[in-house]
C-alpha cells in the first residue's frame, strides 16, 4: 500500500515538473523528426467519406519560455494516400485527388503551413495563428494544438479544418456548381496532425 502511494507522489511530481512552461524554460529551435510525424486527412461527400495519410517534409518550431515564437513545415503533396479503399479505387482516388481537379501536385508539390503567433492556454495548450499556402495561395488560419514531451521528442498534436474552396479546389463543390446532386463534396476536409520534433 505503501509502495502505491509513493508511485503515486512520483507520477504527480512528475507531471508537475514537465509542464510545458518547465520543459521549454529557455528558448529551443526545434527541427522535425520526418519519420516518425504523421498528418491524416478526411474529406467528406454526401454519399460517405474518405480518408488518408500525407507527409510532412520538413519543419521548425522555435519555443522560448514556454511560449512559440514562431514555426514552419513544408508538406509534400506528392504523397498524398487514401487509406479506405483498395486496389483500383485507390489508385483512381489518389490520382484524381492529385490531378488539377484537386491539388495539382505536378505544379505545387509542396505545400507550407507558416505560424506567426503562438500564445498558450492551458495544460499544453496553444492557441496558434498563422498562414497554409495551397496552390500557390495563402490563407490565414487559426487553431489549437497540444505540445508535450514523449521521450526525446516534443509531440505537437491537434486538427485544422480548411476550406478547399479558398485554394482554389473546386471539383464537386456545391458552392460553385449547379445540381451536383449525390456527387457533392463538402468543402471543408480535415487535417490531423501528429509531430514530433527533436
Amino acid at each position: 500500500m505503501k509502495r502505491i502511494g509513493l508511485l503515486m507522489i512520483a507520477a504527480l511530481v512528475a507531471s508537475a515538473v514537465l509542464t510545458p512552461s518547465t520543459v521549454f524554460a529557455k528558448k529551443e529551435n526545434l527541427k522535425l523528426n520526418a519519420a516518425k510525424s504523421n498528418v491524416e486527412w478526411l474529406g467528406k461527400k454526401v454519399t460517405g467519406e474518405h480518408s488518408g495519410t500525407i507527409k510532412v517534409a520538413s519543419g521548425n518550431l522555435t519555443i522560448d519560455n514556454g511560449e512559440i515564437l514562431d514555426g514552419s513545415f513544408v508538406v509534400d503533396m506528392t504523397s498524398i494516400l487514401c487509406t479506405d479503399l483498395k486496389e483500383e479505387s485507390k489508385d483512381k482516388l489518389e490520382g484524381h485527388l492529385k490531378s488539377d481537379d484537386f491539388f495539382g501536385v505536378e505544379k505545387f508539390p509542396e505545400s507550407k503551413f507558416v505560424i506567426a503567433q503562438g500564445t498558450k492556454m492551458n495544460d499544453g495548450n496553444y492557441k496558434v495563428k498563422g498562414s497554409v499556402t495551397i496552390k500557390g495561395i495563402t490563407e490565414s488560419v487559426e487553431f489549437t494544438v497540444n505540445l508535450h514531451q514523449h521521450d526525446a521528442s516534443t509531440h505537437v498534436s491537434g486538427k485544422v479544418v480548411l476550406d478547399r474552396t479558398k485554394f482554389d479546389v473546386r471539383y464537386g463543390s456545391g458552392s460553385f456548381f449547379d445540381n451536383l446532386g449525390d456527387k457533392t463534396i463538402y468543402d471543408d476536409f480535415e487535417l490531423t496532425l501528429d509531430l514530433y520534433l527533436e
